[in-house]
């Protein structure tokens, strides 16, 4: 896949977006520094620009004419930085208010999701006072905790034996990032993800690639300060039924409205029926570390990470009409 002619000088003063107030900060910054270089060794008038620390006066006062989003989370992954800039006037990268704030919600998302009869795993919404044998009862008793509203893992906890008490302290885990927590059926196979370019009947999947972490615990350290964890590109899996999955990723980033590019992520899971994915969550601003995926599956059909973010900027774009 190569990316169309993209003159430098046409996207004008751009701001990259890195930093931020969520607590994936560190891996925003991670992420915008690669973007910042990779636009300015591209020729790009590319700046650095910091919400957590700068104002919203301050980005109005900037100039750009354009923003490549590089952040992570709250303020930054929900639709807040992007009614800003939609307010401010200034076209910027991935998925607009609406979107970004249903694909952050696991919760909203997976409402979605059921409706459109996309496969995904069992959950409830826990509060304090869950019975937690009612949630075992319905769930069975393998389950992964996470807030609703958190990314990278942050927060989640797998919880594999009966003990009231387990479930409990996830709970308290998972509630100190987010007022409210999910409880999952843990689904076991392989796990899997989409990277996705474009937006409605445009969006087209990138190759799959599959995770084989350690000990089968892709977590916050696993993803982005490990060597550990392996990366297969294109995924191991029989064409056909790739495609398959690829379609189906393609369906539940339409069906939340996504567009510009994100990430699915999903399991395979495997028994007498078959070859099952199950939808785990959407990405709207994924990671664009040395360690990140969608640089990984777009390398794979030839497009570079300068390439990449030329072609993400290039579509940056205000979703509010006048």
């Amino acid at each position: 896949m190569t990316t169309h002619t993209i003159d430098p000088k046409s996207l004008g003063r751009v701001g990259v977006l890195f930093g931020g107030r969520s607590a994936e900060r560190q891996i925003s910054i991670m992420s915008g520094t690669g973007v910042l270089q990779a636009l300015q060794e591209r020729g790009v008038d590319a700046h650095a620009f910091d919400p957590g620390t700068q104002s919203v006066a301050q980005l109005a006062a900037a100039g750009f004419d354009r923003a490549f989003i590089a952040l992570h989370g709250r303020f930054g992954e929900d639709g807040t930085i992007q009614g800003v800039l939609e307010w401010l006037r200034i076209p910027y990268t991935g998925s607009g208010v609406q979107a970004s704030s249903i694909a952050i919600d696991k919760v909203t998302t997976k409402r979605i999701w059921e409706y459109e009869e996309l496969p995904t795993p069992g959950w409830q919404v826990l509060t304090a006072a869950t019975d937690w044998k009612s949630v075992v009862a319905v769930l069975g008793d393998a389950l992964i905790v996470k807030p609703a509203r958190e990314g990278s893992t942050i927060g989640i906890s797998k919880v594999l034996t009966h003990d009231n008490d387990e479930l409990a302290a996830a709970y308290q885990e998972a509630a100190k990032h987010d007022d409210v927590v999910l409880v999952e059926e843990l689904v076991r196979g392989r796990e899997l993800t989409c990277a996705i370019l474009g937006e409605g009947a445009g969006a087209r999947a990138l190759p799959l690639i599959e995770i084989r972490a350690q000990g089968e615990n892709y977590d916050y350290q696993n993803k982005y300060f490990t060597d550990t964890t392996q990366y297969l590109c294109p995924a191991p899996i029989a064409a056909e039924l790739a495609r398959e999955i690829e379609q189906l990723c393609v369906r539940a980033y339409n069906a939340v409205g996504a567009s510009g590019w994100g990430r699915v992520d999903v399991m395979l899971h495997v028994d007498a029926r078959g070859d099952l994915p199950y939808l785990l969550e959407v990405n709207t601003s994924p990671g664009m570390t040395s360690h990140s995926l969608v640089p990984m599956a777009a390398k794979a059909v030839g497009m570079s990470y300068a390439d990449l973010v030329l072609e993400i900027l290039s579509h940056a774009s205000l979703k509010v009409p006048e």
